[in-house]
């Protein structure tokens, strides 16, 4: 399977509008979902309009749950353009984290229906076969406007995938945990043994299927047993 991009939005000016404004339009590019040991990695490109401010852009991860979802829709609401894209599972266990993340990015703003001059990505690295100059901003999801934006849309898009998830596989608990190592997914992977949206290459589910004595993956969709939950 090959993820495509997602588009949730059109721009809310055109190329030749922007230029005539005399507008340089830069797009903000972040990732969520890295580390996880489950699910897909998404990634978000997003062109801010100066003449509709949002108040509150924030790194995802500094801001609640609600607030991200608030901000989510004045984004969606307000931006110039934005686009949302994943990669899947199997390409993250093709490809290795690192690069199936850098498509994610590259699918994210080829899917801006919007051309930027400039994109900034955050981290240290920059995805190949971008459409225009890029570079890359270390820590740029808390210092700039465009980056924050794109991290809380990919963190809320993200988090909506781990609800598709925990609805398929309720025993998991991925409305909780949203696929990180916790000690409550890592108890449920001991009970149940890895899934199909489990990433196999990470080392924790590895060791899981390296050891015969682990229990096989349940249907999708199978009951959650009763039992009391890791503090």
């Amino acid at each position: 399977m090959v993820a495509q991009p997602d588009l949730f939005n059109t721009p809310a000016c055109s190329d030749a509008d922007a230029a005539a404004s005399g507008r340089t339009l830069t797009a903000g590019v972040d990732e969520a979902g890295r580390g996880p040991l489950a699910g897909p990695v998404y990634a978000a490109a997003v062109i801010l309009d100066p003449d509709r401010p949002i108040e509150g852009l924030n790194d995802s991860k500094k801001l609640t749950p609600e607030r991200r979802e608030f901000l989510a829709g004045q984004i969606r609401e307000r931006a110039l353009a934005w686009g949302v894209a994943h990669a899947s599972v199997e390409e993250i266990e093709r490809l290795n984290i690192l690069q199936a993340t850098m498509l994610a990015m590259r699918r994210a703003c080829l899917a801006l229906p919007t051309a930027p001059a400039l994109i900034l990505v955050d981290g240290n690295r920059l995805p190949k076969g971008l459409p225009c100059s890029a570079r890359a901003l270390v820590g740029g999801d808390a210092l700039e406007p465009a980056i924050s934006a794109a991290s809380i849309l990919a963190k809320t898009a993200r988090d909506a995938c781990c609800q598709d998830l925990h609805a398929r596989y309720p025993q998991y608990a991925f409305d909780r945990h949203k696929g990180y190592g916790t000690a409550l997914h890592m108890a449920r992977l001991a009970e149940f043994g890895p899934c199909p949206e489990h990433r196999r290459g990470f080392a924790p589910v590895r060791r899981l299927l390296d050891d015969p004595g682990r229990g096989a993956a349940p249907a999708a969709g199978a009951p959650e047993t009763q039992r009391k939950d890791p503090a």
